[in-house]
């Protein structure tokens, strides 16, 4: 099956796998949602993430979901750049989320990365999400 923004039905299910209290989603495996992640792990929005493979070869991530005191760690995970509409910005004119609090992934030349690594490298690229 194929999806017209994989990335935007990874993130509309950890907001599904959240609002029912879920310990871990499982999403189909891209070296793209890896390094999204990555980036969500290294941040402390989930768990973990582990990659499992079935018996007819197809691999999959699970994504350990992270809660303190049972609420989700992640309150609001939201597509930016689409498939219809690409939303780029300059190293200069990366927008904070909630005034730093929360955070931005953005894809650069130099890889996926968060918006205060893109600031410190002084890369600007395509806004993937934001987090917070």
């Amino acid at each position: 099956m194929t999806f017209t923004d994989p990335i935007g039905d990874m993130f509309s299910r950890i907001r599904n796998g959240q609002m029912r209290a879920l310990s871990s989603i499982e999403i189909p495996s891209s070296k793209f949602r890896k390094n999204i992640l990555t980036i969500l792990k290294n941040e402390g929005y989930i768990k973990d993430f582990f990659i499992n493979k079935s018996e007819k070869n197809k691999v999959s991530l699970r994504i350990s979901l992270k809660y303190y005191e049972g609420d989700p760690v992640i309150k609001e995970i939201k597509r930016i750049s689409k498939p219809g509409r690409r939303v780029y910005s300059r190293a200069t004119s990366i927008p904070r989320v909630m005034n730093g609090l929360g955070l931005a992934i953005l894809s650069t030349p130099k890889g996926v990365m968060s918006d205060s690594d893109a600031r410190k490298n002084n890369l600007g690229g395509e806004i993937i999400c934001r987090v917070f």
